[in-house]
């Protein structure tokens, strides 16, 4: 049987390398930053980090990185509640309570942590649970856990979720939960509307904001206050581990009452190792540089609008939008594949997405700007796709 088993494993590996659907690791031997090292020896332009605002390897946070490893040590062995705790991480909480407008946070190992705690802590089976259809993984996972009546609303779309409000109607409490930009298209969701269908059915708003605090938004808070809802949005879980430095880490926010049950009930919370200090103290020194600068989220946009209007003249078919995600759409798994490893051969990192990270059928490369690139960065990387999306015939 166990020969059986492996053997299985590995008919299901080959069948996705012959559809194009494996997913191979390329190895980096640089820091994250605008121009990085794979292989030892080869210098390419990095089109799909996270790093939107370019902090990855900021020498003001890596100085205050060492500071925190010289001060806290290295780990801390330990869960929050027995002796994992130290004031950095209090000190974090309340940072980005004040940041994000909310009244309490609590840290989790990683945003993914923070939703998998999250609905089987609040909700029971009296309460319903209304999500989006493009919600990322670990909402979806973290549903899962509960047993709370499950509805699910096609993506963006108000009409379909209004429909779903109402079926729950006689569920005890309903929670509207939705990514703030859906990660694999750059949509940035209808918070407005949202939270209008909240206030009129009576419904809590949570909002994944993982790719959109730090930019989003006139002070970069992300999507709330892009859509000038902050006082409208009642739970709020995000990532440390992109924008904001791009180590580890993620946290929920939202009324004190709601982050003290989560400390009490949340088992990621409860039996998992605290957040790591030199990320907590490092995370302190993001927020510093963010209250006080917005060069980097200035110069991201610009770089995001640049890049849009270059990669449409030359007639790719791109997802509509203004956020600095911009997925070159494709359809083709082994398409996506092939022109990714083109591109590297041309010196631009990027990769191709299929299923089951997207949908079936609609398999593209989804390039990330960030505040690291300069113009020539970018004028390299459209003429790069420019080469090689001729070859293929895409354009």
């Amino acid at each position: 049987m166990k020969q059986a088993f492996f053997d299985y494993l590995s008919e299901e590996i080959n069948e996705l390398k012959n559809t194009g659907l494996y997913k191979n690791e390329r190895v980096i031997t640089s820091q994250q930053q605008a121009v990085i090292t794979v292989n030892n020896d080869k210098e390419v332009l990095n089109f799909c980090a996270n790093n939107y605002l370019g902090l990855a390897n900021h020498p003001e946070l890596i100085a205050a990185a060492k500071a925190a490893v010289d001060k806290y040590g290295y780990g801390m062995s330990s869960v929050r509640f027995i002796c994992g705790t130290q004031s950095d991480h209090k000190e974090l909480e309340q940072r980005l309570s004040d940041f994000l407008g909310l009244e309490d946070t609590i840290l989790y190992s990683s945003c993914f942590d923070a939703n998998g705690g999250l609905f089987e802590t609040l909700l029971g089976t009296e309460d319903a649970v209304i999500s989006d259809a493009l919600n990322h993984a670990s909402i979806i996972d973290g549903i899962r856990l509960c047993k709370a009546k499950r509805f699910r609303y096609n993506n963006n779309d108000m009409n379909d979720l209004e429909d779903k409000l109402k079926e729950a109607k006689d569920c005890r409490f309903r929670l509207i939960a939705t990514d703030g930009v859906f990660s694999m298209d750059g949509i940035i969701a209808n918070l407005s509307t949202i939270c209008d269908l909240a206030d009129r059915y009576d419904a809590l708003v949570m909002v994944d904001d993982s790719h959109a605090v730090g930019f989003m938004g006139k002070n970069g808070r992300g999507t709330p206050e892009y859509h000038h809802v902050m006082d409208r949005v009642d739970i709020i879980t995000g990532t440390l581990g992109k924008a904001l430095g791009g180590a580890s880490g993620g946290y929920t926010s939202g009324k004190r009452e709601v982050v003290e049950w989560l400390r009490q009930r949340s088992r990621p919370y409860l039996f998992s190792n605290t957040l790591a200090p030199v990320i907590t103290a490092t995370s302190i020194k993001v927020l510093d540089l963010l209250e006080t600068n917005r060069d980097l989220m200035t110069h991201l946009h610009e770089n995001s609008a640049y890049f849009r209007k270059g990669m449409e003249a030359l007639g790719f078919k791109l997802v509509p939008g203004e956020h600095p995600i911009i997925p070159v759409m494709l359809g083709d798994a082994k398409l996506a594949k092939t022109m990714a490893d083109e591109l590297l051969k041309e010196g631009v990192y990027v990769i191709g997405f299929s299923y089951p990270v997207v949908p079936n059928g609609q398999a593209r490369i989804r390039t990330q700007m960030s505040a690291a690139h300069q113009k020539h960065h970018l004028d390299k990387a459209i003429a790069a796709f420019a080469k090689v999306g001729k070859q293929l015939g895409v354009i």
